[in-house]
């Protein structure tokens, strides 16, 4: 068989995309991680904020040199759509170019050598999916696009509109996967406390928990709710379902009334707050990111915000720069911050969220708590496993240096006694199966 080399940039939801696109060309080729052995490299790019643009045209360049004679080299995604008519002229090492449409046809493209910039974009519709990275956890899309219009975010503008997939195709998507042994999954969007709003239904998400729980022995959580679409209510419904942990990641972006209406986010200090609160009336895993340096943040939006992270204590926080895209309502204004002041202010906050998760981890400590075992770490000096409650990846794992039990297996529970934080790292030792 041909070999193929994958590059898959960004977000989860890119990573389902490329996902797609291994199915689709499964019969024809293997996964290599050897560029220079390709007979076909795809780059599947980010196009989101400055730093992914630079990545993904990094990558770009780099694979190109390695394209051995007669390889193709194909680029799709989101920084290819965002600059569709820029791009092909740019980079012509490339073969062949695609969007955020055409996924499920990169079998054609290849074949036909040809790139193709469809008007919508795919929603992905069961299409057989070859997983990456795990044997027992897959992440699972609810839907495409938002509705939203942040003053910072370009997205709407590529991805269009939400665009929901229907409750009966998500469930029949997870029985299929549970069938082949997957047993733990996130569920992602653009804005995952917004779907079925499409449709015209306000409890969507809801709405498929509840079909979540009538499957068995699995595990999931919701990643990326909105402010101003999320309610207590859909938190309460979390904490009484049986499969969705209690897993928040809701990104505020800021907590100053001022700077909300700045960005455009639909909600108020009040109301972010509230949420949050309501989030931790339960033993609770709550995520954010924050947006630093917006055009218009002052020094005293900037404290408050600064305040805020150190009191609330996120378990997890992802702190960006703000990034100045053009097709955006922040892009035209004039009132943006110096590139120094908006770096010293990244810094601090970065050093209060340093504080702020090694204080969240604390609350594990002489805990049990149920982890899926990933298996030993690089160094096979430990165990690497995760709490139910965290994502795969993007919340770190528990190391383990003893176990009561014998002939462990990746992607199993276990149960898992809490015994020390070192630095900003949990150790356990598994003390009986899960």
């Amino acid at each position: 068989m041909k070999k193929l080399y994958l590059a898959s940039l960004g977000c989860v939801k890119n990573l389902i995309d490329s996902e797609v696109m291994l199915g689709k060309l499964k019969d024809e080729y293997t996964l290599t991680q050897n560029p220079d052995e390709a007979d076909l490299i795809i780059v599947n790019t980010c196009g989101f904020i400055q730093s992914a643009k630079e990545e993904s045209i990094e990558t770009i360049l780099e694979l190109a040199q390695h394209k051995k004679p007669n390889a193709l080299l194909a680029v799709t995604g989101c920084l290819s759509e965002r600059y569709k008519d820029i791009l092909p002229k740019e980079i012509p090492e490339v073969d062949i170019w695609s969007g955020v449409g055409d996924f499920n046809r990169i079998d054609e493209l290849i074949k036909n050598k040809k790139s193709l910039f469809s008007p919508n974009v795919y929603l992905i519709h069961n299409e057989e999916r070859i997983i990456t990275g795990s044997g027992y956890h897959a992440y699972i899309k609810l839907s495409e696009g938002c509705n939203q219009k942040c003053a910072f975010c370009a997205i709407p503008n590529f991805k269009g509109r939400l665009q929901s997939r229907p409750v009966e195709e998500i469930i029949e998507e997870i029985k299929k996967l549970k069938e082949k042994g997957y047993k733990d999954f996130s569920l992602a969007s653009q804005d995952s406390s917004s779907y079925l709003r499409d449709y015209g239904i306000r409890d969507g998400l809801e709405r498929l928990i509840d079909e979540i729980d009538k499957i068995e022995g699995i595990t999931v959580r919701i990643l990326y709710l909105y402010p101003s679409t999320t309610t207590k209510r859909l938190i309460r419904k979390i904490f009484a379902s049986k499969n969705v942990q209690n897993y928040f990641d809701m990104p505020i972006q800021h907590i100053t009334d001022r700077m909300l209406k700045i960005m455009k986010r639909g909600s108020n200090s009040k109301r972010i707050k509230e949420l949050l609160n309501e989030m931790k009336k339960e033993f609770s895993f709550v995520r954010t990111s924050v947006i630093v340096g917006h055009p218009g943040e002052t020094q005293e939006d900037f404290e408050e915000l600064k305040k805020f992270l150190e009191e609330y204590k996120f378990d997890r926080v992802n702190v960006f720069a703000y990034s100045d895209e053009e097709d955006t309502a922040a892009f035209k204004r004039k009132d943006k911050l110096p590139p120094e002041v908006i770096e010293k202010r990244v810094d601090k906050i970065s050093k209060t969220v340093e504080k702020t998760t090694v204080e969240s981890l604390k609350k594990y400590l002489n805990k049990t708590c149920k982890c899926y075992l990933d298996g030993l770490t690089d160094d096979g000096l430990f165990y690497s496993v995760r709490p139910k409650m965290w994502t795969p990846e993007v919340d770190g794992d528990i190391l383990v240096n003893e176990s009561e039990i014998e002939n462990l297996k990746v992607g199993n529970l276990y149960d898992v006694k809490i015994t020390e934080l070192a630095g900003n790292q949990l150790i356990g030792k598994i003390i009986n199966e899960g």
